[in-house]
């Protein structure tokens, strides 16, 4: 590819693009164009735009072919990650090559599931310097010089466009400059606008159980009536041993007829057999009857496979874990109906009812900590595994997400226990924390 300033072709498009970045209304039709249309001039699979917040952190707002952004799926939150680790990183002020090979492990395994091979990290500056902005491109061809090169031009116009929407926004810093050169205000009024700003951690608290996180489940073969359980409930079992029986009275009794239809129709094919030798029609019912003679032989080796299967053994070692056994003896079950879990006592979780009205934004590792009912005074240490992605209806009748954690190697608990649990999020001002319920509601009501 000739260089930028030997390719004539290019600055016609390159000139089209700055001209409708300055004809954008807002920061929102501005994403548009930035994700949209520098396709033309730059072809890529995928783009994002971002603005730094408050506290100069960058927030997604637009991608490339979405007319809407839906907040906190697992793409948005793994690309948000990306840009904040990216704009810790890169501090100045030109695009810089991103690749998977760069970023931690987590955020490697995302990139392969959601994104191809390369990226290009953009930096948005206003004219002052300061950054207002960060622009994502990714695609599967690798960003040459001359890539860098027009998007640099690019990026020029993209800070100042948006600079010149958003406004000054200052952080923190930039108020605590101006605050010096003011000696007469109010210290508690400074206090105050401080205290508002202040980093708490986001948390939440809802019921909670131990659960083993690897438990297999303990099904009826077949159709039939609990007859008897060979394990008290939470035993300890070795693979091999038997848990319990179904009722075999019908299938005896149908092998038994089965055997007798057996023996009469091997009876009636052998006699058919002897008279072929000198009756035509006797070898023309021969071959009906020898089939009839294998028919019911495979009926009897059914029923003796079916009778193998009354007594259920455990596939491995582990606890037994289900209710009363008088809620099971004598009830009809289903093939497949689940009867029992057999779980590993050393893999230990913790499953939380989270309600939607308090739920927060949480991310894998997030760090918990479980209060249960035998023990109010002391705590369990866990890590969040998975949250679910949809609500779902809780045993209490609570829409809730179901989050599922691991406890910290060295905590003890026994399967079942009941308590609450404590899941932490991320940090946030204290005003948010505060404000964060309140303006919830307001718009619930408003219906903004």
């Amino acid at each position: 590819m000739a260089p930028l300033i030997e390719n004539p072709s290019v600055w016609p498009l390159l000139l089209g693009l700055q001209q409708r970045c300055m004809r954008a209304l807002d920061a929102a039709e501005l994403g548009f164009v930035i994700t949209n249309e520098t396709w033309h001039l730059l072809p890529y699979r995928q783009a994002a735009v971002f603005q730094m917040d408050r506290l100069n952190n960058p927030v997604l707002k637009t991608i490339s072919g979405l007319a809407t952004l839906t907040d906190e799926t697992p793409f948005t939150l793994w690309i948000g990650r990306l840009c904040r680790i990216a704009s810790a990183d890169f501090l100045s002020g030109d695009p810089m090559r991103l690749d998977a090979a760069m970023v931690e492990h987590e955020l490697a395994e995302g990139w392969a599931e959601w994104w191809p091979e390369h990226a290009l990290f953009v930096p948005l500056t206003a004219p002052s310097g300061r950054r207002v902005g960060a622009v994502l491109l990714a695609r599967e061809g690798r960003w040459n010089d001359d890539d860098l090169q027009w998007v640099g031009i690019l990026a020029e116009t993209w800070g100042y466009c948006l600079h010149a929407m958003i406004g000054d926004r200052s952080t923190l810093a930039d108020y605590w400059k101006r605050a010096k050169y003011h000696p007469r205000r109010t210290p508690i009024l400074i206090a105050l606008a401080l205290l508002t700003v202040f980093p708490v951690r986001l948390s939440a608290v809802a019921p909670a159980e131990i659960i083993p996180l690897q438990a297999q489940a303990i099904a009826a073969p077949m159709e039939g009536v609990v007859k008897t359980f060979w394990v008290p409930p939470n035993s300890v079992v070795k693979q091999g041993q038997p848990l319990f029986s179904l009722d075999d009275t019908t299938l005896r009794n149908r092998r038994d007829v089965a055997q007798k239809t057996l023996a009469v129709a091997q009876a009636d094919a052998l006699a058919a057999q002897q008279k072929a030798f000198d009756n035509i029609q006797s070898k023309g019912d021969l071959s009906n009857l020898i089939g009839r003679v294998k028919e019911k032989e495979a009926e009897l080796a059914y029923l003796d496979e079916s009778l193998a299967r009354i007594d259920v053994k455990a596939p491995l070692d582990g606890i037994l874990v289900y209710g009363d056994p008088n809620d099971w003896l004598g009830k009809p079950v289903v093939t497949g109906e689940r009867i029992a879990q057999l779980a590993q006592p050393n893999d230990l979780g913790v499953l939380m009812w989270l309600p939607v009205a308090d739920a927060i934004s949480l991310e894998a590792g997030a760090s918990m900590r479980v209060y249960l009912q035998v023990s109010p005074l002391s705590s369990l240490a866990a890590e969040l595994e998975q949250t679910s992605y949809q609500a779902t209806v809780s045993p209490g009748g609570v829409a809730s997400y179901r989050i599922r954690g691991r406890l910290a190697a060295g905590e003890e608990a026994r399967i079942g226990l009941r308590g609450v649990a404590k899941v932490y999020g991320a940090w946030r001002p204290l005003i948010y924390w505060v404000m964060r319920r309140p303006l919830g509601a307001l718009r619930q009501w408003l219906g903004v």
